[in-house]
């Protein structure tokens, strides 16, 4: 009886291997420009993608009550970090996400004055920043990737 206990036991821990599927790209083709509500949350359809950014405008600007109407640039790369900025800042913001939640992993200064006309690009593997018509810099999550022209 003893043995056939063990033998259950390790037929049943041998069916919990985990299962990998890769490689994967989480890449967004483009940027999306998404409108802050009178509750502080951006919404996308698109990618099924919602999040309250009041506590990103108090990093930013120090102030999270006059977000209402502004519109924050969000882009995700390959490997599935979220950049994210907003005509103003100074900083391009990358997040990763865990659990129903986006960490910040990196704060990066792309400017030493607000950007006025933020826009991202995928360039792969990069994510290129640009202010209207003018490359500001090329990212990745480790921040600004100097010599590289995408």
């Amino acid at each position: 009886m003893r043995m056939f206990f063990l033998l259950a036991a390790l037929v049943s821990l041998s069916s919990c291997t985990s299962v990998v599927l890769k490689p994967v790209e989480f890449a967004w083709p483009v940027e999306r420009v998404l409108e802050v509500d009178g509750k502080g949350t951006i919404h996308d359809d698109r990618y099924i993608f919602t999040v309250n950014v009041r506590p990103l405008f108090y990093e930013e600007t120090q102030d999270s009550a006059n977000v209402f109407g502004q519109s924050v640039r969000v882009i995700r790369d390959y490997p599935g970090y979220y950049y994210m900025t907003a005509k103003g800042f100074r900083h391009v913001y990358v997040f990763s996400e865990s659990e129903g939640a986006l960490y910040l992993e990196k704060k990066i200064e792309v400017s030493k004055g607000p950007v006025s006309e933020p826009a991202f690009n995928q360039r792969p593997p990069y994510i290129q920043l640009l202010d209207g018509s003018a490359e500001l810099k090329v990212l990745n999550s480790d921040g600004i990737v100097e010599g590289v022209k995408p």
